[in-house]
């Protein structure tokens, strides 16, 4: 193994990689939750960053004042945030869907500065600090790489398959898109459409909050992590396509290999590559790399 790789040395490189790979699961796990919900509800959810905040506040708090582990908040807190994230759709957004898709995007982003406002009213600016809940790491000839972080790769590439296989190749996922495409044929054949867009909000949401508990031990745990996160989320789903699964998913991981590297190389341009990325994007290709181009 050489110990520089065009003048870099070898630990740099493979720890940005590894950075970027990081990066790259929350980016493609927060855009996978916000193409489902355009895709299918034609709904912008500006509160996206603020449900993944919600999300890594709710895994604090179950370790806080329950007790309850990482592992266990895992399973249990995109349970609850998309539980949340149903109630914001029936008593809310449920009645925008026939209006202009402006009303749904002011409608969530009031949302989240409220949630943000009201978190940052009771904890602070400062972050609330979260357990590494496995310790140690990969020791190689070239870099030390936690277990935790691979984990989180390995655990967010499952995800997003699973998601990608079920919306696309299973009779659920067939009922979801259908009931978006054509509500008026789907209740023909005694299916509650209704239900099924309400399931589908609570399935992106669960995706912003099942991100934000991975990231708790990452990050610490604030009322602006979300803030943070989601203009550069945005900018991941316009390059993968508005609305693309598959796009979610490669451009997420592709923009945080590529941010992740470019701190090697350009560390410059690193704050800056994503958009730089966007800009080119919807020069070539206006509708993003996998949308429709119909």
């Amino acid at each position: 193994m050489p110990e520089t790789l065009f003048g870099v040395p070898m630990a740099a490189f493979v720890g940005q990689l590894l950075v970027g790979m990081i990066n790259g699961s929350f980016y493609a796990l927060m855009s996978l939750g916000l193409a489902i919900i355009f895709g299918m509800l034609h709904v912008v959810n500006f509160a996206h960053g603020a449900q993944y905040m919600l999300g890594a506040f709710v895994a604090w708090a179950l370790l806080e004042y329950g007790g309850i582990n990482y592992w266990w908040a895992l399973l249990l807190t995109p349970l609850l945030v998309g539980g949340f994230g149903i109630v914001l759709e029936r008593t809310m957004l449920r009645r925008l869907y026939h209006l202009d898709h402006v009303y749904a995007l002011l409608l969530t982003f009031g949302f989240a500065l409220i949630l943000e406002g009201a978190f940052r009213l009771q904890f602070g600016s400062t972050g609330q600090p979260y357990a590494n809940p496995i310790a140690g790491g990969l020791d190689t000839d070239f870099a030390f790489l936690p277990w935790y972080r691979l984990w989180v790769i390995a655990a967010s590439m499952t995800v997003c398959l699973a998601t990608w296989y079920t919306i696309e190749r299973t009779k659920l996922g067939s009922y979801l898109r259908a009931a978006t495409e054509n509500p008026q044929l789907v209740r023909t054949f005694g299916i509650n459409v209704p239900r099924m867009l309400m399931l589908t909000y609570g399935l992106g949401v669960g995706l912003a909050g099942f991100s934000g508990v991975m990231a708790a031990p990452i990050y610490q745990v604030n009322p602006l992590m979300g803030t943070n996160l989601i203009i550069v989320v945005f900018a991941v789903v316009v390059i993968g396509g508005m609305g693309s699964i598959v796009g979610a998913i490669v451009a997420g991981f592709g923009l945080g290999v590529i941010e992740g590297l470019t701190k090697v190389f350009f560390p410059e341009f690193a704050g800056i590559v994503v958009f730089l990325a966007m800009l080119l994007t919807l020069a070539v290709r206006p509708n993003g790399l996998f949308g429709n181009t119909n």
